[in-house]
């Protein structure tokens, strides 16, 4: 599996961007190609349970990214947060932990996944950690611009 690893500085509170990248119908906003939505018979909207799915298409041709979360850590007083989802579909495999911890000025954002298209080989794993690298810092460039929109 490609392993895809994002840290940043943002400089807003903790609890703030944590709301922001766990709210997943919001990431339909930053990914290109792509509607997030919960599953309709997702048990729970927030937390541990919540099944979302991605539709990542152009025109008629695209797949969906079925998701599971199974930790939910969310900040608590002065500490940071946590959660894992699981992909469960038949087109990519992996996971996907994402960490919102206090920074000076702000929090600390890290965004790590383990993916793999389903079809492809071990060998193709640089080339999709690489597709991965962009594709995950363009999204959280883009939390970051919306955050600072925001203020």
């Amino acid at each position: 599996m490609a392993l895809v690893r994002i840290d940043r500085q943002l400089s807003a509170p903790v609890d703030r961007v944590w709301r922001l990248v766990t709210d997943w119908p919001a990431h339909s906003r930053w990914i290109p190609l792509t509607r997030v939505t919960i599953d309709p018979d997702s048990p729970v909207a927030e937390g541990v349970g919540t099944r979302f799915t991605g539709r990542s298409a152009l025109g008629p041709v695209g797949f969906d990214d079925p998701m599971t979360v199974t930790e939910w850590s969310p900040p608590a007083g002065t500490g940071g947060g946590r959660c894992r989802v699981v992909k469960r579909g038949r087109w990519l495999a992996g996971w996907a932990e994402i960490e919102v911890r206090p920074a000076p000025g702000g929090c600390r954002l890290v965004w790590v996944e383990e993916v793999r298209p389903r079809w492809t080989p071990a060998l193709a794993d640089p080339v999709v950690a690489l597709l991965g690298r962009q594709l995950f810092g363009y999204t959280v460039s883009k939390i970051s611009t919306e955050l600072n929109s925001q203020r």
